[in-house]
Order: C-alpha cells, then sequence, then structure tokens
C-alpha cells in the first residue's frame, strides 16, 4: 500500500513540470546545480553573492534571473579589471553551454544578492531560485560559508575536470 502510494505521488509530481532537488524542468531535465554557496556578510553589510557551478547535459542554455527571499533585489553580475580596479557590472544572462558547464565564483560571475533583509551568516542556509531562458526553474538550498571563503568547500562537484565558463550576454 505504501508503494503504490509513493509511486502515485511521484507520478503526480511529474505530470505537474516538479522538477527534483538540483535540476531544471526545462532542457530535457539536463541542467543541474553543483555545490552553491554564499559567503557571509561582514557587520551590516547590504549586499552579498551567491556562488554555483550550473551543468548542462543538453542543448545550449541561458542562466536569465534569479530570486531568493533573504535580497530585495538579485542581479547576475560578473567582476573584471579596469585600470587596476575590480569592479562588478550587471549581465543580462550568463550562457551554458551544451555538454558543458558555467561556473559562478569569486572574482567572476555571481548572483549578486542586494538589499539583504538581514545579514548572511555563517551556517545559514537560504533557497535561490535559478530561471532559465528556455523557461525552466530551479530552486536550490544555499549554505553560507565563512567571510572570507573562497570556495564551497565541498570536494565533489566539477573541480579540475575542463569546466567551461559561461559568456555575458549583453
Amino acid at each position: 500500500m505504501m508503494r503504490r502510494t509513493i509511486l502515485t505521488l511521484l507520478l503526480l509530481a511529474g505530470m505537474a513540470g516538479v522538477a527534483g532537488p538540483g535540476h531544471a524542468d526545462n532542457n530535457g531535465g539536463k541542467l543541474m546545480i553543483h555545490e552553491p554557496w554564499a559567503r557571509a556578510t561582514p557587520g551590516r553589510a547590504p549586499n552579498g553573492a551567491a556562488f554555483l557551478t550550473i551543468r548542462n547535459d543538453g542543448d545550449a542554455d541561458s542562466l536569465v534571473a534569479a530570486t531568493t527571499a533573504v535580497a530585495r533585489r538579485t542581479e547576475l553580475h560578473t567582476t573584471q579589471m579596469d585600470g587596476g580596479v575590480m569592479k562588478m557590472r550587471h549581465v543580462a544572462a550568463i550562457e551554458v553551454p551544451a555538454k558543458g558547464a558555467a561556473e559562478l565564483k569569486p572574482g567572476g560571475y555571481h548572483v549578486m544578492l542586494m538589499g539583504l533583509k538581514q545579514p548572511l551568516k555563517e551556517g545559514d542556509v537560504f533557497d535561490l531560485t535559478l530561471r532559465f531562458a528556455g523557461g525552466g526553474e530551479i530552486t536550490v538550498s544555499v549554505p553560507v560559508r565563512a567571510v572570507g571563503a573562497m570556495g564551497s568547500g565541498g570536494h565533489g562537484g566539477m573541480h579540475g575536470h575542463g569546466k567551461k565558463h559561461g559568456k555575458p550576454k549583453e
């Protein structure tokens, strides 16, 4: 009886287009999110950032937006050197190449969390919903690491395996 109930619920979830954790319901379910994380914010810093790797086993797609309840606004950003000064710049989208990956990391592409409703504290976890040009969305749980963290702290994922980086669409 329990087995039939579980199978029925799984079938209904599939019919409703519900994606599993870390998988998109667009691009044939071929988008997966690896190692999402954010850096704790010092003091009353008004902004923060989230990082992750998007693996794509299907056709090319683009990350076009992100939303979270912890910030008033989110934007996709890149970081570039300009005259010896590191500057962040808004981008309309981050390409996720076919059969490749886009890496959002410190010093590169990231999801900017603007107008934080409260500081991001190490050990906290928040939800982040990513929206893709192909129409799908993925909601992931984002753990908050230390203020100076430079990575997710995990040992899985895509480290050292010929990552392809997404390109911004202006």
